[in-house]
């Protein structure tokens, strides 16, 4: 089945470059680095490959690579009533983070769907950047603000890039001094790189050591990539597409695939502790509440699959079989180099959803493989890796 997957990726048609969709400021410098492949994200341009996966996963997780993520596309909420408006769209408790922290944030609907998971960063006071996943929910922001708060929606000139690997802290230092090691995981601070004013969060896509670098204007984003690539040159620095098998190894979720608005936090494994106790209303409240007490039928879940290594990504979920019906789909597998297994996610009734309970699967090949429940994260569950120390 591998062999035949890679045919399949090698017979992908062309992605033609055309004047519709967007391109990030880091865009031209992607493809001087050799970017062959890009897929679509946000009406933008996003990296899919440089090389291959197994060597991008393995620079990740031992050195330090970067990344174009200018697809995370920047909402910006300020104005007297931006504290009330962010906290009115989400089941975390907002109330509670400062200026300069920032928070893993579901968007939620007034029937207790999901509309985004973006990072917020409280950058500061009456003033938060909604860095998206691939949705129109700065359109959801604008529509539930009129004529209801006193804010701004806006989409600022805010363009991030990832440095993320064990050596991130060491390449940064070189360019912002030893103060880099002093933001706290989920938090933030401003710096200049060679003159040039960014606003860094220690976040990313990997559960590994990382900084999100946010250009502040587009102009200056091929000056930033040149400066990161030289100050990580004596670490082998080398920029990939953000790691399909790491972020699924560490619990990191995709949206538009892994979940849609048809599902709530209590749907997604590791997601319900964020629908968090607190007095004030906030859209959807009621209805995720109703779901705390009655339970949910169905839920996302990790999955091990046999058979031989996967070479490619799903181009389409896969069907998942019990007992000879169709009972859910797997919505992501890779495989995972470190753990030296096929992983993924997959949507399954509440009665299969218990770590070894085990299922079929029909890949797009036609072939019926055998998959296993797990739990989800895969490694490092208290996110101790990524929340670790730093030290120069």
């Amino acid at each position: 089945m591998a062999n035949e997957r890679s045919e399949m990726l090698e017979k992908s048609t062309t992605l033609y470059f055309g004047p519709w969709y967007r391109r990030s400021p880091f865009f031209e410098s992607t493809l001087a680095a050799g970017c062959t492949a890009y897929d679509i994200y946000n009406h933008m341009y996003l990296p899919a490959y440089y090389d291959d996966p197994d060597v991008e996963y393995w620079a990740l997780v031992n050195g330090v690579t970067m990344w174009d993520v200018g697809v995370e596309r920047t909402v910006e909420v300020s104005g007297p009533d931006a504290d009330r408006l962010v906290d009115y769209i989400t089941c975390r408790d907002l109330t509670k983070c400062a200026v300069g922290q920032g928070k893993y944030m579901p968007v939620i609907a007034p029937d207790g769907g999901i509309v985004n998971d973006p990072v917020l960063l409280h950058v500061a006071e009456d003033r938060w950047w909604m860095q998206l996943a691939d949705s129109d929910a700065g359109l959801y922001a604008l529509g539930v603000a009129a004529g209801r708060f006193d804010v701004e929606v806006t989409l600022p000139d805010v363009h991030p890039m990832q440095v993320q690997g064990p050596l991130a802290a060491k390449t940064l230092q070189k360019l912002v001094g030893s103060d880099v090691y002093d933001i706290r995981y989920y938090w933030l601070d401003e710096f200049e790189i060679e003159g040039i004013p960014v606003v860094i969060s220690r976040t990313g896509w990997t559960a590994i050591p990382g900084f999100e670098i946010n250009v502040l204007d587009r102009r200056d984003g091929s000056a930033i990539w040149d400066a990161v690539a030289r100050a990580g040159e004596e670490f082998d620095i080398r920029p990939i597409a953000p790691c399909e098998a790491r972020r699924i190894e560490a619990g990191i979720f995709n949206y538009g695939s892994d979940m849609t608005l048809d599902d709530t936090p209590f749907h997604i494994t590791g997601m319900e502790r964020l629908v968090e106790p607190q007095e004030q209303e906030y859209l959807g409240k009621g209805a995720l509440e109703r779901l705390r007490e009655t339970g949910v039928d169905r839920k996302l879940v990790g999955m091990f699959l046999e058979g031989d290594q996967l070479r490619a990504e799903l181009s389409r979920p896969w069907p998942v079989i019990s007992s000879g019906d169709e009972v859910g789909r797997i919505t992501d597998a890779v495989w995972s180099p470190g753990l030296e297994k096929n992983i993924g996610y997959m949507w399954v009734p509440i009665e299969l959803a218990e770590p070894r309970a085990r299922v079929d699967v029909v890949t797009e090949d036609g072939d019926e493989l055998g998959a296993v429940a797990a739990s989800i994260p895969f490694v490092d569950p208290q996110k101790r890796v990524p929340a670790q120390s730093l030290s120069a």
